[in-house]
């Protein structure tokens, strides 16, 4: 009998928190999957750390000045290749042994990459939220065209996933997104204003980096994940209702037609969302918490969409399509920046979001060049307003 082929898998984004929870998972499974190809932006050391352990046929890190370096960090490792710039990760993604791509970058950086791992025909298992939120419609076009699965790993996605798994043709009649609500969904209006990076870091239930955790104190990142589901899943906007469930232990629900909610529960880990993505219809085992439901309440909330207003313009953006959420998007990743670096308040976030969507033209049925100009106009207004 012939031992079973590994799946080859490239991680776009190994160093963060999806990249380094996806290698756990391998390495629990290794008998079934196989590091093709590790990706870092500027985590050199890391990234060098994790093809010594790993070893992949090949690491990219993005940030061109750190190539050396890394060569020089991996000299005595023959079979990894190094290669170095944005170029290089749209090409790696096409090599044909990749079974898998695993789409963990953070940002608009993720959009190439994913369209031309899509073309190569290459499964996508997406952690990368912007790529949907840019450009969706494109996404799913060429998903559609290149007949190219697209699997979630976002958690919140991934249990709207395997609540759809033997359901067929059955329509949604409404998504049921839960959201922590962060560290200060308790809080005033008065009160945000003085928060600052450090208490926004302390996220109550998810350890994540630190741009998703910021995203997340906003509820911009439930805005995207609304935005995404959109795409994912086939339905308006209309049909999401986003529930502030502070436990993280229901991670999405459905309704359907007949009234009927299936929604999926576990602890927060996500390994688990990860490796669903990776086993695909099966389900393998996982050394992990196991949940015990007479522990934990279950609450769930309406956001306060005047305390939080990123989320608010989310939908906007939604409900306006075209280029509306690459501009809130772009707009976002400036000001999250400038919040991390103590250039921004936590309140000025969402106003200058808005200003921007404001100032950026409209353009109602963009294409891949659009999306570029786009989000560079985007994020220079917004930097210019952050001054």
């Amino acid at each position: 009998m012939q031992p079973t082929k590994k799946k080859q898998i490239a991680i776009l984004g190994s160093t963060g928190s999806i990249g380094t929870q996806a290698l756990q998972v391998i390495e629990e499974h290794a008998d079934l999957y196989e590091v093709y190809c590790l990706t870092a932006n500027n985590s050199v050391e890391l990234l060098a750390e994790q093809a010594r352990r790993f070893k992949p046929a090949a690491v990219v890190i993005a940030n061109e000045a750190l190539y050396d370096k890394l060569c020089s960090m991996l000299h005595d490792c023959l079979d990894v290749k190094v290669y170095a710039g944005a170029k290089a990760i749209d090409e790696i993604v096409e090599a044909q042994p990749i079974d898998m791509v695993l789409t963990a970058m953070v940002g608009f950086a993720g959009l190439s990459p994913t369209i031309h791992a899509i073309k190569a025909r290459k499964t996508i298992c997406l952690a990368n939220k912007e790529t949907l939120v840019v450009a969706g419609q494109l996404i799913r076009d060429l998903a559609q065209r290149f007949h190219t699965p697209i699997l979630p790993v976002d958690s919140e996605h991934s249990a709207i996933f395997q609540c759809l798994a033997g359901e067929g043709d059955n329509a949604i009649e409404k998504i049921l997104l839960t959201a922590s609500g962060g560290p200060f969904r308790n809080m005033s209006m008065e009160q945000l204003a003085q928060v600052t990076k450090d208490d926004a870091l302390k996220h109550p239930t998810w350890d994540m980096g630190a741009k998703i955790t910021i995203d997340s104190a906003t509820m911009m990142n439930k805005g995207f994940e609304v935005m995404e589901a959109k795409w994912l899943f086939g339905v308006e906007a209309s049909q999401i209702e986003v529930l502030v469930h502070p436990q993280s232990i229901v991670h999405s629900a459905v309704q359907f037609a007949d009234g009927a909610v299936k929604a999926q529960l576990g602890v927060p880990d996500m390994r688990l969302p990860i490796q669903y993505a990776f086993s695909y219809p099966s389900r393998l085992h996982l050394s992990s918490q196991r949940l015990n439901l007479l522990e934990h309440p279950l609450e769930f909330f309406k956001p306060d969409m005047q305390k939080f207003r990123c989320l608010a313009l989310a939908f906007e953006a939604l409900e306006q399509g075209g280029n509306m959420p690459c501009i809130v998007n772009a707009a976002n990743e400036v000001v999250n920046k400038g919040f991390l670096e103590d250039r921004c308040g936590f309140l000025q976030m969402s106003h200058i979001i808005e200003q921007t969507m404001g100032m950026v033209p409209f353009d109602a049925a963009p294409d891949y060049d659009t999306y570029v100009a786009t989000d560079r106009e985007a994020r220079r207004v917004a930097a210019e307003l952050l001054r």
